[in-house]
């Protein structure tokens, strides 16, 4: 149970840090990473939905047995992410840099699958 809590604060934590500072971000990001942005409202739907999902992955590591199918779609979240980016590096559309973040949810989405196998190990409680 541990490894799901710690697995899910640490996702939770770091997503809300790479996230939260995007909204502020959106001319630097036309800048750094052009063209500019055509449809704004994909940006912030974009960062507002994943920054949901990172305050459910805090929830979630509160009792991870509890939340435990919580886990499938935030496997979707992690490994849809991650493997866009590597699909988009691999054609030569992405920068380096996003790719690395798409590499990072990776690594979360396999702590995720391996929460997901050891809390159904794990007795139910009843309340």
């Amino acid at each position: 149970m541990k490894f799901a809590q710690w697995s899910l604060r640490i996702a939770g934590i770091y997503g809300i840090l790479a996230l939260a500072p995007q909204y502020f971000l959106e001319q630097k990001m036309g800048v750094d990473f052009p063209p500019p942005l055509n449809h704004p409202e994909h940006f912030y739907g974009f960062v507002g939905v994943a920054l949901a999902w990172q305050i459910a992955f805090l929830i979630m590591a509160k009792d991870p047995a509890r939340y435990r199918l919580l886990l499938i779609p935030a496997l979707l979240e992690k490994f849809s992410y991650g493997l866009a980016t590597l699909a988009l590096f691999a054609q030569g559309r992405l920068a380096a840099l996003i790719m690395v973040t798409g590499l990072i949810d990776l690594v979360l989405g396999s702590l995720f699958l391996v929460a997901f196998k050891l809390t159904a190990a794990a007795p139910e409680t009843t309340d």
